[in-house]
């Protein structure tokens, strides 16, 4: 698995320090030699035009620019550096409406605090080889919500097709 990692580039944001030492270790432990720390989305937003990015992990929680907000300018500002680019968000709250707002944001799989290497390392391969495409609506554009195909759908928000790229629905 080592080399599956080898060669991607993290970035690793939570204003805590020692949740960025237990991530960070994690991440090395299995062979990740690119790891970016910010400690809050402000931040993070500069290292992501500085520097090119695979995948980022994210708290949901901080300050002045929080998770949530975070992926909102990715996916969704006229300026963004990589609207595709996988985010993986850490939580301490796993209130269903907590959970809803980071989806709904555009986060690409959501691990929930106590983190665990198992939890983390699960997350990572969904979104590499499990990859859901983009979907663009009224009001929404990141990776499809739903984790099911479900072929018999006939309502009117049928997905249209499964190539790359986002969707119009």
């Amino acid at each position: 698995m080592s080399a599956e990692y080898a060669n991607l580039r993290f970035l690793l944001v939570d204003d805590n320090h020692h949740m960025r030492a237990i991530v960070s270790t994690i991440l090395k432990g299995v062979g990740v030699k690119h790891v970016r720390e910010a400690m809050d989305g402000a931040e993070a937003l500069q290292a992501l035009r500085e520097g090119l990015v695979d995948i980022a992990i994210v708290d949901f929680k901080m300050s002045p620019l929080d998770g949530v907000q975070f992926t909102q300018l990715v996916r969704n500002s006229p300026d963004s550096v990589d609207p595709f680019l996988p985010i993986i968000m850490l939580t301490g709250f796993a209130e269903r409406n907590r959970v809803f707002e980071a989806r709904d944001s555009g986060v690409t799989e959501i691990v929930v605090k106590p983190v665990t290497a198992r939890s983390l390392l699960d997350r990572i391969n969904t979104v590499i080889f499990k990859q859901r495409p983009f979907i663009r609506s009224g009001d929404y554009f990141g990776p499809c919500r739903r984790r099911r195909d479900e072929p018999n759908y006939a309502g009117p928000h049928r997905r249209q097709g499964d190539g790359p790229g986002a969707l119009e629905i």
